[in-house]
């Protein structure tokens, strides 16, 4: 499994599957697509599957014994919802057997100054879950001060990964990527997520220093691949 340490920039050939986190968060998803999506993680060995939470239980039943790790996120995808709700649906997903967890954090205390209210949010949900938090910060309503602010909070509170977007506001770009990375200081992870749909745009995305990329888009990008190693462009 990738490690949760960022990778910084890459300067060699890399296994492009080790980093996706592959997801299908589409209010429309039907169970039917969630299980075609298992048989992806499964196949091309992506470490975590992120889906919906109503679905989390049919996740965990297919993917039981493997080492593809359920994924779900939390507050998703304003983020207003209040810190108890949170924390309930964060409860739960893990109690169904969840080991990862997108959380989208409140950026409305962000903007408002209640720095104590977002950090103890976060810091509540990282120590009452004991799993994988991932922070997203959802970058591109930010500024760049904001999201120096965002990270040392989320930091602070303990999260494993800074993530930069839910892919409802904007995506991921590579300077934001590396702003996060070079803020990390090796602290912790970072997740590029949101518009990415090509291996370039992977590749970016992993030489600004993303450890992680969430996209919907894994099956095409490893298609990709594949075209290239029988000789596509």
């Amino acid at each position: 499994m990738l490690s949760l340490e960022p990778k910084g920039l890459a300067d060699g050939p890399i296994n492009l599957a080790e980093y996706i986190d592959h997801t299908l968060l589409l209010p429309m998803v039907t169970p039917e697509e969630i299980d075609q999506g298992c048989e992806i993680a499964l196949r091309y060995g992506f470490p975590t599957f992120c889906v919906p939470p109503c679905y989390v239980p049919r996740v965990v039943e297919r993917l039981h014994g493997s080492p593809v790790r359920v994924s779900t996120v939390v507050g998703f995808p304003l983020g207003t919802n209040t810190a108890e709700v949170k924390l309930y649906e964060a409860q739960l997903a893990v109690e169904q057997g969840c080991r990862e967890l997108d959380v989208r954090i409140n950026l409305a205390w962000l903007k408002a100054g209640e720095l104590d209210r977002l950090h103890a949010e976060i810091a509540q949900l990282v120590e009452e879950t004991g799993v994988c938090v991932k922070a997203i910060l959802e970058t591109a309503q930010l500024t760049d001060e904001e999201k120096k602010l965002a990270a040392e909070i989320c930091m602070d509170a303990g999260v494993a990964f800074l993530m930069t977007s839910t892919g409802w506001m904007g995506g991921a770009t590579p300077a934001d990527v590396q702003l996060l990375w070079q803020l990390s200081r090796g602290r912790v992870g970072v997740k590029a997520s949101g518009g990415i749909r090509t291996v370039a745009q992977a590749e970016a995305m992993i030489a600004a220093g993303a450890s992680r990329i969430g996209t919907s888009w894994g099956l095409e990008l490893m298609r990709e691949l594949e075209a290239r190693g029988a000789g596509g462009p």
